[in-house]
C-alpha cells in the first residue's frame, strides 16, 4: 500500500508542480523550443479528453461527465489494485501511474475547467497531440499493465504444463 500511494503521490505532485510551473512561466499559446524540430513546451488547455476528445462540445455536461469518468476510472484502479497487486508485480507499478495520472488531471479539471498541456512532440509534417505528465504517467501504466498480463499469461501456461 505504500509503495502504492508513494507512485500515486510523485505522479500527482510531478504532474501539478510542471503545470504550476508553466502556467506562472508562459502565457496561454506561448511555445519555446527545447529540440529544434521535435520538442517544444508549448502552453495550451484541453476543455477535452484524450486527444481533445469532446473538446469543441460546449455545456456543462461535459465537464460534469468526465469528473465523474474519472473518478468511476479511480475507483475501478483501486479494485483492481486490491485484485491483482499480487498476481505480478508490475500491477504495484502500473495501476498507480494510471491512478496518479488520473487525479492529476481531475485536479485541473475541479481547479481549472480544462487541462493544462505542454509538451510538444513533433517531426516534420507529423504532429503529435499536446500532453503532460499524468498524460504520460496515465500511458506508460498501461503498457506496463499490458506487460503484466502478458507476462502473467506466460507464467500461468508455464504452471499448466507442470500441473
Amino acid at each position: 500500500m505504500i509503495r502504492f500511494l508513494a507512485i500515486i503521490c510523485a505522479v500527482v505532485g510531478f504532474d501539478q508542480g510542471t503545470k504550476l510551473w508553466i502556467v506562472k512561466s508562459f502565457s496561454l499559446y506561448d511555445s519555446r523550443e527545447l529540440i529544434p524540430g521535435f520538442f517544444n513546451l508549448t502552453y495550451l488547455t484541453n476543455k477535452g479528453a484524450a486527444f481533445g476528445f469532446l473538446a469543441g462540445q460546449t455545456g456543462a455536461w461535459r465537464h460534469y461527465l468526465f469528473l465523474v469518468l474519472g473518478t468511476v476510472a479511480l475507483a475501478v484502479i483501486g479494485i483492481a489494485w486490491a485484485r491483482l497487486r499480487q498476481a505480478h508485480p508490475l500491477y504495484s507499478i502500473s495501476l498507480p501511474l494510471i491512478a496518479g495520472g488520473a487525479i492529476g488531471n481531475l485536479i485541473d479539471r475541479v481547479r481549472l475547467g480544462s487541462v493544462v498541456d505542454f509538451l510538444d512532440v513533433y517531426y516534420r509534417g507529423y504532429h503529435w497531440p499536446a500532453f503532460n505528465v499524468a498524460d504520460s504517467a496515465i500511458s506508460i501504466g498501461v503498457f506496463v499493465f499490458f506487460i503484466a498480463n502478458i507476462l502473467e499469461g506466460v507464467n500461468a501456461k508455464r504452471e499448466e504444463k507442470k500441473g
